[in-house]
């Protein structure tokens, strides 16, 4: 058995799930509404308070499918009713977000200010305190979203290992390396 894929997903108050006929599974709460195709491959039994996923064979591929679509519909329950939070910090003099609606407008010492246009499911808020560095605050319902535009935000300056300058996750260790020292003769 699956590790992970034998645990079942407890199901808070006010969480609707629905499976149809084609494995698609529904998943209403409160921050919003997400879907997800299923294997056909595997079975999601809904008992009063809990959800069971179960494969069919034991199959290298169905083992695999198993922990996967767990963790996929174990997502989404806990996305639609806590929600996921990514938090950014930018490292470096004259970096500077801020957020107007949708669209976060970095500076990060390029010659022109960077526009990220950000689909409606996130939420954004920036944070600039005098000394210290400015932070981002990604909120979102839906955790494969929410990574893949955390990704992209990181990619437009990635911590470089000399100065330690760059957009990082807070609390992220950027490993050093020593600048180049002079040949002393």
């Amino acid at each position: 058995m699956s590790r992970v894929g034998k645990l079942p997903i407890e199901i808070p108050a006010g969480v609707q799930i629905t499976v149809n006929d084609k494995n698609l599974v529904t998943v209403k709460g409160k921050l919003g509404e997400l879907t997800q195709q299923v294997d056909p491959c595997i079975t999601l039994k809904i008992e009063s308070s809990t959800i069971t996923v179960e494969r069919h064979t034991e199959q290298k591929r169905h083992r695999a499918m198993h922990g996967l679509y767990r963790a996929l519909v174990a997502n989404m329950v806990k996305g639609v009713s806590e929600g996921f939070k990514v938090v950014q910090e930018l490292v470096g003099v004259g970096y500077k977000a801020s957020a107007n609606g949708q669209i976060l407008e970095l500076a990060l010492g390029y010659s022109h200010n960077i526009f990220v246009d950000l689909p409606v499911e996130i939420k954004v808020e920036t944070i600039t305190e005098r000394g210290k560095n400015p932070i981002i605050t990604l909120t979102s319902y839906d955790k494969q979203l929410l990574g893949q535009v955390a990704a992209k935000i990181r990619s437009l300056r990635k911590p470089e290992p000399y100065k330690g300058k760059g957009i990082r996750f807070l609390g992220e260790v950027v490993r050093r390396k020593a600048g180049k020292s002079g040949d002393k003769k």
